[in-house]
């Protein structure tokens, strides 16, 4: 597997990493720890060296699951979790006092079963807590080897120069992907400028690049899309232009549109490490492939032409979802 270095940090990873959420919260039932354990093993033995939880899924049950998972390769993987919701619970609303950044790093530690968090964010920008506090206790967390890296989730340019002028920030979290590509405009400028490594979730549009999802398509009940105006079946109707031109250069490739949309992930920037989730062991296998296609500079005009006509309908997270957004 091919390595990646976020920003000017230091800290290698492979170029593609695991989002491990949807193995526990979110996507519908979580899935049997036996099988969760054997596909996170399958990960390790195929190279992926970067993989992502925070306390919020389940709350807690992610950060045990990979404590369990990844105890035996500990020492040949990162593992990045989250701190900023009260009790762990997003429904609740954010948390980043500095007392609640210790409480759940020390946490987090333990469920984790690891002397130290390699990569600690914070998930949502607390607008009651001033950045510099979080970024200094978290830099205290550094000095006292708890923590080694300081990352922040879905924060704005402001915040972002805040952190850092207190603790680098070794990498950003945040949506980026084909159907989201907000992060153009002011974001990964920002981010180039004071070398600091972007990671998007949800690199395949919460499974919708994929192919596999269409109008007709139910979610389970407990499935937050169903929450997502961007996934109402008028919307995914509309969207569905998008996975078209997906497929067409996916067969001119010999590739699936799940690897096309990854793989121009990777062609952005070589400090952009997506972190594509899924329970199936060859839903994992066709994303790492994606990381051995390469797409020129003819290859990436011609999409962005193509995308330049097309037009996605919906808000990419429920109104509830997006007031948390305090960037």
């Amino acid at each position: 597997m091919e390595k990646r270095v976020l920003g000017k940090s230091g800290l290698e990873v492979s170029a593609l990493g695991m989002g491990c959420m949807g193995l526990s919260f979110g996507y519908g039932p979580a899935t049997d720890t036996k099988d969760a354990v054997k596909l996170l093993h399958a990960a390790v033995e195929r190279g992926v060296t970067f993989f992502d939880s925070a306390e919020a899924y389940g709350p807690f049950t992610n950060e045990e699951l990979l404590g369990e998972a990844l105890a035996p390769y500990r020492d040949k993987v990162v593992i990045a979790t989250k701190f900023g919701f009260k009790e762990g619970k997003t429904a609740l609303g954010v948390d980043s006092r500095p007392e609640n950044i210790r409480a759940v790093a020390e946490a987090a530690l333990k469920r984790l079963r690891t002397d130290v968090i390699d990569l600690f964010y914070q998930h949502r920008v607390d607008p009651n807590v001033p950045m510099e506090d979080v970024a200094g206790t978290v830099k205290d967390l550094i000095s006292e080897g708890k923590v080694k890296h300081f990352g922040l989730s879905e924060a704005g340019v402001q915040s972002i120069r805040k952190a850092h002028a207190v603790q680098p920030v070794t990498a950003l979290q945040s949506e980026y992907s084909l159907w989201w590509r907000e992060p153009e405009n002011e974001i990964i400028p920002t981010l180039e400028e004071l070398g600091i490594g972007l990671v998007p979730f949800s690199p395949l549009g919460k499974g919708f690049l994929t192919g596999k999802i269409n109008e007709n398509t139910t979610f389970d009940q407990t499935d937050f899309r169903n929450t997502v105006p961007r996934f109402s079946e008028e919307n995914r109707k509309v969207n569905q232009a998008l996975v078209d031109l997906l497929t067409n250069i996916a067969a001119e490739k010999s590739a699936s549109p799940a690897q096309i949309a990854l793989a121009w992930l990777l062609a952005q920037k070589p400090w952009i490490v997506p972190i594509p989730g899924t329970t199936k062991l060859h839903r994992l296998e066709e994303n790492l492939g994606s990381v051995s296609i390469s797409l020129n500079g003819v290859d990436l005009d011609q999409i962005n032409a193509a995308l330049s006509n097309i037009e996605i309908q919906g808000q990419r997270y429920s109104e509830q979802a997006r007031k948390m957004i305090n960037r």
